[in-house]
């Protein structure tokens, strides 16, 4: 039985996104290793902390690829042995270390170049709290997807979106540049 089968028999609760035609839904449980999982669709599923242990589960759910947004001087973060884990799984692991309190705009461009690409699909994506990703995700849902502000943000807030700063820098990043 895949850990994704395992898992969802402990607390499963969805949240409604408002204001979506297809009615989009986050899907939070727990899932070993992973701190705050958030299945987002069947192309993306956010995190916080992840441990390494983990990646071989996320690899039987059928996660190709794995987005970590962590620095590698963070407290608790591991992201050479995450690499290692995912290098043996067979996993693309990308490393696009996102400081909150230095957000690098270029970072954010690689971000969305990365999540867009359809060979990394599905893709996990995590920092330490799911704060950090839910910030670019909003971003991505605007530029990407054409999304509206207010419902992203609706979507980011589901996925873990507390910081006031992060949520400043997001939405004046939208402000500075048009969608695509």
């Amino acid at each position: 039985m895949s850990p994704l089968l395992r898992t969802s028999l402990i607390a499963v609760f969805v949240v409604g996104v408002s204001g979506g035609a297809m009615g989009e839904q986050i899907s939070k449980r727990e899932y070993p290793g992973v701190q705050n999982f958030s299945r987002v669709d069947a192309t993306i599923a956010c995190g916080g902390a992840t441990t390494p242990a983990a990646i071989q589960a996320l690899k039987a759910d059928g996660f190709t690829s794995i987005v970590n947004l962590r620095a590698a001087d963070e407290p608790g973060a591991n992201v050479d042995g995450e690499a290692s884990a995912a290098q043996k799984a067979g996993v693309r692991c990308f490393h696009l270390p996102f400081k909150a309190a230095a957000p690098d705009t270029a970072i954010v461009d690689r971000f969305l170049a990365v999540v867009a690409e359809p060979a990394n699909q599905p893709v996990f994506i995590h920092c330490a709290t799911a704060n950090r990703v839910a910030a670019l995700w909003l971003i991505k849902r605007v530029r990407l997807d054409g999304w509206k502000v207010d419902k992203a943000l609706t979507e980011a807030e589901a996925i873990g979106l507390t910081s006031e700063p992060l949520r400043r820098f997001a939405l004046g990043f939208l402000g500075r540049r048009a969608p695509r």
